[in-house]
């Protein structure tokens, strides 16, 4: 218990940090952005579990089908309802769609710095703990596959490296975090890599 108390007062000191937001072309300075654009607010959700090695991370496989980052891993998560009054409310209600996970069952720990995305979302990360046991189901319709990663692998720098691929003509660089036969890349390993930066055990 002594391990998983560090890691939450770690973690909860790396939240507290300040920092600007990231995005999907920080690797990409020659890419010039609008500066009248308009983002769509989304918000997911990094939810660590405890696990007999600390903390996991649930991630998801997105179904093929979807119009956005179909096939990709990615948090639970999604953009702003009318009804969602803080990004907080969005993350936990479409974790409770997406796997299953009921709301009340996550404590909010806090927010990492907003990310935009190449497909014009600001998505807000919130990052909770879950403090009660569950079985995960995928909503089929947006959800391939949930699995686990460990949280201590995804704090660690040295898992991250730097790949490129041809993207709307041009050469784009992102961040990749592959775990087993999981390429975990693009925003959500922008977004990890921004807690990772952050986080001192």
């Amino acid at each position: 218990m002594a391990m998983t108390a560090d890691v939450c007062q770690a973690l909860e000191r790396a939240l507290a940090l300040q920092g600007g937001p990231s995005s999907d072309f920080d690797l990409n300075p020659d890419v010039q952005l609008h500066e009248g654009r308009k983002l769509r607010p989304a918000s997911v959700l990094i939810a660590l579990e405890e696990s007999p090695s600390g903390f996991d991370v649930l991630l998801t496989k997105r179904t093929s089908h979807l119009k956005h980052h179909p096939g990709q891993i990615s948090f639970p998560g999604g953009k702003l309802e009318p009804d969602d009054a803080t990004p907080e409310i969005c993350a936990l209600r479409e974790a409770e769609e997406e796997i299953g996970l009921p709301r009340d069952a996550v404590r909010v720990m806090g927010r990492l710095p907003d990310h935009e995305t190449v497909t014009g979302f600001q998505v807000t990360p919130v990052v909770g703990r879950i403090t009660t046991a569950f079985a995960p189901v995928p909503e089929l319709g947006e959800v391939a596959e949930i699995f686990r990663v460990p949280f201590s692998f995804l704090v660690d720098p040295s898992n991250f490296r730097v790949e490129a691929r041809r993207w709307r003509g041009q050469r784009r660089q992102y961040f990749v975090v592959p775990w087993g036969p999981y390429y975990i890349w693009g925003a959500t390993a922008r977004m990890l890599h921004s807690l990772a930066e952050r986080y001192h055990p």
